[in-house]
């Protein structure tokens, strides 16, 4: 083994499946080259799957999609193949065929006899290789299980324990050759299996055509168990173990995986090592030695998840906490998904570095296990996860976390006669900053970092309550959020929240970033309805029903993809309205037979307060009248609620084929956990919650809400924006309010663009004439804007795609790695060019607000930078969604599905001619080298923009 320790944890892997399709253009001589320069470009990569190993509990399988093969433990709990399929990454299961631990179910059914002894290192049984009966037990009974589950590839470890027990030539002879019948019944049985060597270099010349890749760890830096330290490999065991890797690749044509091992908070080290293996011509990846962190291999995941902490003492509801409240939009903005914990519940107990970007805590007040706490943070700053603390700091006094952190107590009063002494330009941001010593916790800076507010006092007492450190930064109380006063009382942010997120989180902005707000270079946008009101009365000649003049007089003028609800309790005759349900009905049906409209449920008793209703105070209708509507002999039930509703709207409502896909929260929108997975399991969609309603009276950022809620195993989308029931004062008036909603589309527009165009309403907001008249209003102005119109339930898609996609960082660029839904990324405003003949599955770059938005083509791209030659043509932007692309040597071809007839830009030279089919299609409008088009057909499946001539 020449001192290179066994490789001892449980591996799985995935084929790398190169959709890699060319991505240039040009003109002339230019166009062959190019094209054949991303083809061999192309081949490259494919040659070289990266691969990661992640043995522990909860592997982060969002992040890990990034890497083509997958290595993991099949016997944790919740992973497998089937949840897991993404077209470019697969799971791998790990598999010991050296050795077996006693808790593994098959140990049972082998014989005493097939034993050759002990491994006493890792308390294993060394299996005698050369039994006749082991080649079919391995197969039947390690294997085929696997292979049930979805698993078609295995990582085969511990191939060389035989040599512990065997020390004859012959004893080793008899050995290998039981090995080999092992592989060989795999293959026979399975022809289909990838299977990767751990070592075995003695039977590989027989097998090797058996064979999908060749691994091994240790080349640079290694672990040794016994005595638990990180090594570095010795030159001799380099080159030994070198020549046997190069002689896989070189005799057998076999990719080589090189495992290293350092501490999970040596990022640059492994960066540096990834790079060494790599340049030494192998796969890298370098990890920590218990294989439960993420590491680093040809790419490097970036994490996106933070960690946001909260007292539970505080709120009852992670609805009401500052962190969802306040930092939803911020965190979204800028990639990141929080994972809401409470700061007395059982904090993660597994390496952070390289899983999540960070911590973020925001707690009023300290934690009743404050010691605990302590202890658990500082351990995380110990290991380079940055921290970004708000509000206090939740551990009291205690002098010597504070002192980690390069800060110092005073135990005296705060002085009162407090100056500003310094302030940040990311301080004053919606408030000025204003000396303030109530509530002031009285810390001072004094370790490195970057003062974002000081305080002084006359008798030379400075309070630091804001900055920048080495391990993140924090802003306390009074400084976080405050109140403007006077008429309008709502919150107001003290700091830039994104500014101070970006530097105490230590985030590069020049990152990828995804983004559900823009498809196909322009604004989403998109109407829903909620069912309230739907049996209420016009005020107009004859009483219509709100639900007939909504579809006569909205739906049917603007004919936009929309998606309405209904609530069962007012439409059925088991509803308030009994008497009036046939011509309720009727209208419905009118309404789901309009083919841009998309059918949801508002639930069948209308929740005003799900806890409550669930939970509460009782169900008959006379003491549930207070938390949903007083339905005559109904008693609450979820399952009555959303799958009931749901099978009533389908039943009775919708056209043959059309079918309700989504649940549109009421009342309070805080559905329990219960709901969500009823939800779930009743393979719906869910939207609504969250309080974004910013205007110019109420200009705050903490008006705008993030995308949704994590809740257990389930998410929660929020509406993009507020119905017009916030906007008229809960319907008390000015009944013209909605139309104020312009000014929230506007104010998530820019500087940033925040959020899409959501238009949200009832259908009581059709009978008074003002508010008809506010929403006719929005709604001509929305349809000025350069939007790409989608259904809710296409929203909600992208939401929850970009909550697991990936961005991994690659030699050249990145690799960007989603489900499909969403569909593009953004980059700053400033910085390097984007090279679209280098780069894959890259449609095209669009500016918008502050930012670059790159188009996507499918579920995997790579982007990559550099100076691209002129004139390559590609897509700006389109109203409506990719759905084919690829580049030619003469142009490109591509397909666009809409909602709306089809208006695209293209940024292509003079004398590329764009076809529909075989039908020329004439520019409408061109500036520079950007050409607009526009075409009576929602959808075209045959474009072609020529460039060959």
């Amino acid at each position: 083994m020449n001192g290179v320790s066994f490789f001892r944890s449980m591996l799985r892997i995935m084929p790398h499946s190169a959709h890699k399709f060319l991505n240039t253009t040009g003109r002339g001589w230019l166009l062959v080259s190019l094209f054949l320069g991303a083809m061999l470009s192309s081949f490259g990569v494919m040659a070289s799957p990266s691969v990661a190993l992640f043995y522990g509990s909860n592997p982060p399988l969002d992040e890990l999609k990034a890497f083509d093969v997958v290595v993991v433990d099949p016997d944790q709990p919740g992973v497998a193949p089937d949840g897991y399929r993404h077209k470019n990454s697969e799971l791998f299961a790990y598999v010991s065929v050296g050795e077996v631990q006693a808790d593994k179910p098959y140990y049972r059914k082998m014989l005493p006899g097939w034993l050759l002894g002990d491994n006493l290192s890792w308390g294993s049984k060394i299996i005698d290789q050369s039994n006749p009966d082991w080649p079919r037990f391995f197969s039947e009974e390690v294997i085929a299980p696997l292979w049930k589950k979805g698993y078609r590839g295995f990582f085969l470890d511990t191939l060389d324990s035989y040599q512990i027990g065997a020390k004859t030539p012959e004893e080793k002879a008899a050995q290998e050759a039981g090995l080999k019948a092992v592989i060989t019944e795999m293959k026979r049985r399975w022809p289909d299996a990838k299977l990767i060597m751990n070592r075995g270099f003695e039977i590989l010349p027989d097998i090797h055509q058996d064979v999908w890749m060749v691994a091994a760890e240790s080349l640079f830096r290694g672990w040794d168990a016994r005595t638990r330290t990180f090594i570095e490999v010795s030159a001799d065991d380099r080159t030994w173990l070198e020549n046997q890797l190069r002689k896989a690749q070189k005799d057998y044509q076999l990719p080589v995986l090189v495992i290293d091992y350092l501490p999970p908070k040596q990022r640059q080290q492994a960066r540096d090592t990834a790079k060494k293996i790599e340049d030494a011509g192998f796969i890298p990846y370098v990890t920590s030695p218990e294989m439960n962190s993420v590491g680093i291999g040809d790419i490097e995941v970036i994490p996106r998840k933070v960690l946001v902490i909260y007292n539970p003492h505080e709120t009852n509801n992670v609805f009401n906490t500052e962190g969802l409240r306040f930092l939803g939009m911020p965190l979204a903005y800028l990639g990141l998904v929080p994972e809401y914990r409470s700061v007395e519940d059982a904090l993660p107990d597994m390496p952070l570095a390289g899983r999540y970007a960070g911590i973020v805590t925001w707690l009023s007040d300290e934690s009743s296990n404050r010691e605990k706490y302590a202890a658990w943070l500082l351990m995380q700053v110990d290991q380079g996860v940055p921290v970004a603390i708000f509000g206090h700091f939740g551990v009291g006094s205690e002098a010597a976390m504070l002192n980690s952190l390069g800060l110092s107590y005073s135990e005296d009063p705060v002085a009162h006669d407090l100056g500003l002494v310094q302030s940040d330009p990311m301080m004053g941001f919606e408030l000025p900053i204003q000396p303030n010593s109530s509530g002031l916790f009285p810390v001072r800076l004094s370790g490195d970092g970057k003062p974002l507010i000081t305080l002084g006092s006359a008798d030379g007492r400075r309070y630091t309550p804001a900055a920048i450190t080495p391990w993140g930064g924090y802003v306390l109380d009074p400084y976080t959020v405050g109140e403007l006063g006077g008429v309008d009382s709502s919150d107001r942010w003290f700091i830039n929240p994104m500014k101070f997120l970006v530097a105490a989180l230590k985030l590069d902005t020049s990152i990828p970033v995804p983004d559900f707000t823009t498809e196909t270079g322009r604004r989403l946008m998109m109407v829903h309805v909620d069912g309230d009101g739907f049996a209420n009365k016009a005020e107009r000649p004859g009483y219509p029903f709100a639900g007939r003049v909504m579809v006569d007089d909205v739906l049917k003028r603007y004919q936009l993809p929309t998606t309405v609800s209904v609530i069962e309790g007012e439409l059925s005759t088991t509803g308030l309205y009994p008497n009036d349900s046939a011509a309720l009905e009727a209208i419905a049906r009118d309404m789901y037979a309009l083919p841009w409209v998309e059918a949801a449920s508002h639930t069948y008793s209308h929740p005003f307060r799900w806890s409550e209703a669930q939970h509460g105070v009782g169900n008959n209708s006379n003491s549930a009248e207070g938390v949903a509507l007083p339905i005559k002999n109904y008693t609450f039930n979820l399952k009555r609620e959303i799958a009931g509703s749901a099978a009533y709207i389908d039943g009775r409502l919708t056209p043959a084929g059309k079918h309700v896909r989504i649940l549109l929260w009421s009342g309070d929108c805080v559905p329990t956990e219960e709901a969500l997975a009823e939800v779930s399991k009743d393979g719906l969609l869910n939207m609504n919650g969250g309080d974004t309603i910013i205007t110019h009276s109420r200009s705050s950022w903490t008006n705008i809400a993030g995308p949704g809620l994590a809740r257990g195993n389930y998410f929660q989308v929020f509406a993009p924006d507020q119905n017009e029931e916030i906007y008229t004062n809960l319907w008390t008036g000015p009944f013209y309010g909605y139309e104020r909603v312009i000014e929230t589309f506007q104010m998530t527009e820019s500087p940033y663009r925040f959020k899409p165009i959501d238009i949200y309403y009832h259908p009581f907001a059709v009978t008074k004439a003002a508010s008809l008249k506010a929403l006719s209003k929005v709604y001509d102005w929305a349809k000025q804007q350069p939007v790409n119109m989608v259904y809710v339930s296409e929203y909600i898609g992208k939401v929850l795609d970009f909550n697991a996609f990936t961005v991994a960082r690659t030699a050249h660029g990145y690799r960007l790695r989603g489900d499909g839904d969403l569909l593009t990324v953004r980059l700053p405003l400033q910085g390097p060019a984007v090279d679209l003949t280098k780069s894959t599955a890259i449609a095209g770059v669009a500016p918008g607000p502050s930012a670059r938005y790159v188009s996507l083509t499918g579920e995997s791209a790579d982007l990559v930078f550099g100076t691209a030659p002129a004139h390559v043509p590609y897509i700006e932007s389109a109203n409506a969604r990719l759905t084919r692309f690829e580049r030619t040597p003469g142009g490109i071809n591509f397909s666009l599905k809409g909602y709306q007839p089809l208006s695209l830009t293209l940024d292509q030279v003079h004398g590329c001619r764009l076809y529909d089919g075989n039908t020329l299609v004439n520019p409408t409008g061109q500036a520079n080298d950007q050409f607009h088009y526009e075409l009576n057909e929602h959808e075209s499946l045959s474009l072609r923009l020529d460039c060959s001539t």
